[in-house]
């Protein structure tokens, strides 16, 4: 979510896709608090990932895209995710730590156009990227890095059996499913990494 160049000063923390990412932090801090309690936690994280999808149309719809609301979704989308891995296993921190590893790499040299900017990619990785993710393997990665986690809280937590009904060889099918996709998205998440790397380095030689 970037401006069209037009000048911001801070009335954009303001701006209602941004307000949408307070709120969703908020639902968040909620989620934490019940993290035990899967009748409160699962409707606050899950209405949280949902307004990620709605806050982005508002920013198109309103024209109110900017470089700090692009910046802001994927700090909560991190702090969402990093919670819930985190507290799902004793190192999901790792996990966390790419992500967030992947934050700085993306962001900090390319803002928020960082996705047009890393240049075409190996054949996986422009597989999964094209059209903002739209394709089978994005969607795909997309869904390992996003329900993943919500998939195993619900397996430990019994919710997929109790009150989902989901038999077990379906949530078994459903977690190598979505294993899969994270792999894919790690694979594309070490290629940024080495994209930045490389960029440092070039940078480094050409001072």
């Amino acid at each position: 979510r970037r401006s069209g160049g037009d000048e911001m000063g801070l009335e954009v923390l303001l701006f209602v896709p941004n307000v949408i990412g307070y709120i969703r932090v908020l639902l968040l801090g909620i989620a934490w608090a019940y993290f035990h309690e899967p009748e409160v936690f699962i409707p606050c994280y899950v209405i949280s990932i949902i307004l990620d999808g709605v806050d982005g149309w508002a920013a198109r719809r309103l024209n109110q895209t900017s470089e700090f609301g692009a910046w802001l979704d994927v700090v909560v989308d991190n702090l969402g995710r990093g919670m819930l891995w985190s507290m799902l296993f004793e190192a999901g921190w790792l996990v966390a730590a790419v992500e967030w590893c992947v934050f700085v790499c993306t962001h900090s040299a390319l803002g928020a156009q960082w996705k047009s900017r890393l240049g075409a990619g190996p054949p996986w990785v422009q597989a999964v990227m094209a059209n903002g993710f739209k394709t089978p393997p994005g969607v795909l990665a997309i869904g390992g890095l996003h329900v993943l986690p919500v998939w195993l809280y619900g397996y430990q937590r019994g919710v997929l059996t109790e009150p989902l009904s989901i038999p077990a060889w379906l949530q078994g099918l459903g977690a190598i499913v979505l294993i899969a996709g994270r792999l894919l998205c790690f694979t594309v998440e070490v290629w940024c990494i080495w994209m930045h790397i490389r960029f440092l380095t070039r940078d480094e030689k050409a001072a």
